[in-house]
């Protein structure tokens, strides 16, 4: 019995390490921003290599979580303010059945941003996003300069200044 236990003991520590050590490493700033392809809400794939040369960022969110229908608005602001800048906004949407609930979210919640599905939550995990909303600012090199976990005022006159100075280098 007590050898049992004890093989028992083995294998659950094994396995919860084999666990541990596959789960996806997160993204930190200094990073390459892992690419990806991705559908958006006009049926166009967006590659985000295609994007260097140009800030992005890269917002995951979902049509549940109160905090990311917080920070649309100034989201919206913000992508409104640098439309003339070497700037890309990516809202990456997290739910499952995204392609079915998020039109109507946007009917009810109009928004100028370039919305993707992430339905099977594959970038989602190779980002290593565990929390809502969570941000990435890649620079024109494809590199994450910020990774920001939580909602934020994106159009505040602090937020709008560092993303200029980000675009010109």
């Amino acid at each position: 019995m007590r050898y049992l236990l004890l093989l028992a003991f083995f294998l659950l520590i094994g396995g919860g390490v084999y666990i541990y050590s596959n789960l996806p490493t997160p993204v930190l700033a200094g990073d390459l921003a892992p690419d990806f392809q991705l559908l958006d809400t006009k049926g166009n794939t967006i590659t985000l290599s295609e994007l260097r040369g140009k800030v992005v960022m890269v917002n995951f969110w979902a049509t549940w979580c109160p905090s990311c229908k917080q920070e649309k608005p100034s989201m919206e602001r913000l992508n409104k303010m640098m439309a003339d800048e070497d700037f890309v906004m990516l809202a990456v949407n997290t739910d499952e059945n995204g392609p079915a609930i998020v039109p109507d979210f946007l009917k009810k919640n109009p928004l100028d941003i370039t919305v993707l599905y992430d339905a099977q939550g594959t970038v989602k995990q190779q980002y290593g996003v565990y929390k809502l909303p969570e941000s990435f600012i890649i620079d024109k090199n494809g590199i994450v300069d910020q990774k920001i976990i939580g909602p934020l005022d994106w159009s505040s006159p602090q937020t709008i200044a560092y993303f200029q100075r980000l675009i010109r280098g």
